[in-house]
């Protein structure tokens, strides 16, 4: 009879996989870099707004001679981030975004427009208007615009003035007595 041969036990194959260990350190290598480019950007100021200078579209809208034209004597903390000057078949517009110094957002616009037709284009159709503003100086009157925005509106017989958008109110009353 045959001699019987017992199986000597092997060394269980090994996993080809890679460990959890392993695809640990692989992704820490790959999230280094990245967090060190997120510190890099926000540290240089990548997120900060890009402040523009709107002198040229006050220049383009006063040369236009469209409508007589309000700077605002920008208050400390407001950076200008947008500006544009527009001629079209209706009127002109001159607008100026802003950034608040809490973080918000406004935006002034100036336009020979007619004063139905900019309010409902700006503030859109369902734009409420919540009375006197009680602004010193002009008889500016509120608005609440359909999105949202909260906007001062100063309707004169050669241009429409429009101070809005999402900044604390006390700010935008700022923003639109500096008009000079």
């Amino acid at each position: 009879m045959g001699s019987v041969q017992t199986a000597s036990p092997t060394a269980a194959p090994r996993r080809l996989g890679r460990s959890p260990r392993d695809m640990a350190l692989s992704l820490l290598v790959l999230l280094v870099p990245i967090v060190v480019l997120l510190g890099m950007y926000r540290f240089l100021g990548g997120e900060s707004p890009t402040v523009v200078d709107p002198s040229t579209a006050y220049a383009d809208a006063r040369a236009a001679r469209a409508f007589p034209v309000a700077e605002p004597a920008v208050p400390a903390g407001w950076q200008p981030v947008s500006s544009a000057f527009r001629r079209g078949d209706a009127g002109s517009v001159l607008r100026v975004g802003f950034r608040s110094p809490s973080g918000g957002t406004a935006q002034l616009v100036e336009s020979n427009v007619s004063a139905g037709a900019l309010l409902t284009a700006e503030l859109g159709a369902g734009a409420r208007d919540e009375g006197p503003a009680g602004l010193v100086g002009q008889e500016w009157r509120r608005y609440t615009a359909t999105q949202g925005d909260r906007a001062y509106v100063l309707s004169q017989q050669d241009r429409t003035v429009i101070v809005m958008g999402r900044a604390a109110d006390a700010e935008l009353t700022q923003l639109a007595t500096s008009l000079r």
